[in-house]
């Protein structure tokens, strides 16, 4: 099934571009979520499953272009441990 680990590391590189922490972070958790949920599918449902997937990623796609286009405060969660202040 290496179209349904293809969608996977799509949805979840796209996902990454997202600036916005919550959202970066609620895309990432959903797409682990959708994956388990659909794993033992097979057959035709598999297909419908991998269909929905591939209009996720184009919906994630066009959000990530939005979110780049408005400037954002950086937040405290996108700095390295070692950087943040208290």
């Amino acid at each position: 099934m290496s179209a349904a680990r293809s969608l996977y590391r799509a949805l979840l590189k796209e996902g990454k571009s997202i600036p916005n922490y919550n959202v970066r972070e609620y895309v990432a958790r959903r797409v682990r979520e959708r994956f388990t949920e659909a794993r033992h599918l097979t057959g035709d449902e598999a297909a419908a499953a991998l269909k929905v997937g591939q209009e996720e990623l184009a919906l994630v796609k066009r959000q990530a272009q939005v979110y780049s286009l408005y400037a954002s405060v950086p937040s405290i969660m996108n700095q390295p441990h070692g950087q943040r202040s208290a």
